[in-house]
């Protein structure tokens, strides 16, 4: 145990996070997110019974935005014609806007079958136990000055 980290992140998401360059990106993955069939370029941790919003905010506590890009969170998208609600979102905005001075502007959306394709190339998928739908999002991280 450490003083000053957050205890729902592990010694292994620590080691990923400090391994993790500038502009790589890291996916906080739903459950119902094939995190395993994403990840098979990447690194994937497994965090079953955690939610995402708990982890977003230990993560961000220690790893910074990308102020290189406009959005260097992204969420997402709902498929059309799904009827689905994700005040999850509103939640997330909300734990960004605590350690990034450009608040919600640092959200942005991303369309679902892009989301994939995007997941594919990053350097770390968390599998959560999230069971909001809709609820996955991506960090890039930035530099530490």
């Amino acid at each position: 145990m450490l003083k000053g980290i957050p205890q729902i992140l592990s010694p292994e998401l620590l080691k990923v996070l400090s391994e993790m360059g500038h502009s790589d990106r890291i996916v906080l993955a739903d459950g119902n997110f094939p995190a395993e069939s994403m990840g098979k370029s990447a690194v994937v941790i497994r965090c079953d019974g955690h939610g995402i919003p708990e982890l977003l905010d230990a993560i961000l506590q220690l790893f910074p935005l990308d102020t290189y890009v406009e959005q260097p969170v992204s969420l997402m998208s709902v498929m059309p014609g799904d009827d689905v609600k994700t005040p999850i979102w509103d939640v997330y905005k909300g734990i960004v806007a605590e350690h990034d001075p450009r608040g919600e502007l640092a959200v942005g959306n991303i369309e679902r079958f892009k989301f994939y394709e995007e997941s594919k190339k990053a350097y770390a998928i968390i599998a959560t136990g999230e069971h909001a739908l809709y609820a996955n999002v991506m960090l890039q991280k930035g530099v530490i000055a």
